[in-house]
């Protein structure tokens, strides 16, 4: 007889024996979509037997993620900040560190002012939808060259009620844009093109690759954005990246050489120099 306790526990083994970082959480939601049962059915009852099409429900998805699927595209959705988003094959799942970002552009827009927000590389929707989540006087303008992107991203702003106050745009970073705005934030592709395929696997294989890829240092989406800034940027108007380990000092160096002001680069949990922002001087 299979139960919930005996088919967790065989995931979490399996998951762990491939690699996986995260195999207890993991084993968990691929349970709980397979099987169609909660997180509370398995705290509270977890002897309770499982029929032949809930085991076979979850080998299936199990598979997936021990081929390293993103755990993300196997259910559809990937939690980021309070929000729970669509996410799939077409939009970069949204990471943790990223969150940084967002905490970055909460300190800089006020609570009870309005704003226009500009994001380059919208994908998902994720940094953008949690500023207007927590900003309610804030309006935004999400830009990607990919049209599968931005579907799933008007599909998450109006999932969350925040379609009337997003715009969401087809472009080639900044071309087309005419207006100013109080902070522009992006999460663009940073990774070295020949480092690519070095990554995890759920990233190499499965992320979209222009996602990804920032050229051959690295930083040819930056270079694009900050060139742009000047026009873009309201007067006193900021800007946030995410950037890559050991690129904060060249986004700085590149952000001073436009003419911005910076501010000392924002860490992550784990150290590493994860955020590069600024200012527009007067």
């Amino acid at each position: 007889m299979t139960t919930l306790v005996s088919l967790w526990t065989d995931l979490r083994k399996r998951l762990e024996a491939a690699g996986v970082d995260t195999p207890v959480i993991d084993a968990r939601l691929l349970l709980e979509a397979g099987a169609g049962v909660q997180r509370l059915d398995i705290v509270t009852d977890p002897r309770r037997s499982l029929s032949d099409a809930q085991v076979a429900a979850v080998e299936a998805l199990a598979l997936r993620r021990l081929d390293r699927e993103p755990i993300g595209h196997i259910l559809g959705r990937k939690a980021f900040w309070t929000l729970d988003l669509e996410v799939n094959a077409d939009v970069l799942s949204p990471r943790p560190e990223t969150e940084l970002l967002v905490e970055t552009a909460l300190e800089i827009l006020p609570k009870d002012k309005r704003a226009r927000v500009l994001d380059l590389g919208v994908g998902s929707g994720a940094i953008l939808l949690a500023i207007l989540a927590e900003r309610p006087f804030a309006t935004g303008v999400g830009v990607d060259i990919s049209d599968a992107a931005l579907a799933v991203a008007k599909r998450n702003a109006e999932k969350l009620g925040f379609a009337d106050r997003l715009e969401l745009r087809s472009a080639n970073w900044c071309e087309g844009l005419a207006h100013t705005f109080d902070l522009v934030v992006s999460n663009p592709p940073y990774i070295p093109t020949a480092d690519i395929e070095g990554l995890e696997p759920e990233v190499a294989r499965f992320e979209p690759r222009p996602a990804l890829d920032g050229g051959a240092d690295g930083l040819d989406a930056y270079r694009i954005i900050i060139a742009a800034l000047p026009r873009l940027l309201a007067p006193y108007g900021a800007f946030a990246f995410e950037v890559g380990r050991g690129q904060a000092d060249a986004v700085q160096a590149l952000a001073q050489a436009g003419g911005l002001a910076t501010e000392t680069p924002r860490l992550d949990l784990a150290g590493i120099a994860r955020v590069v922002a600024g200012r527009r001087a007067a």
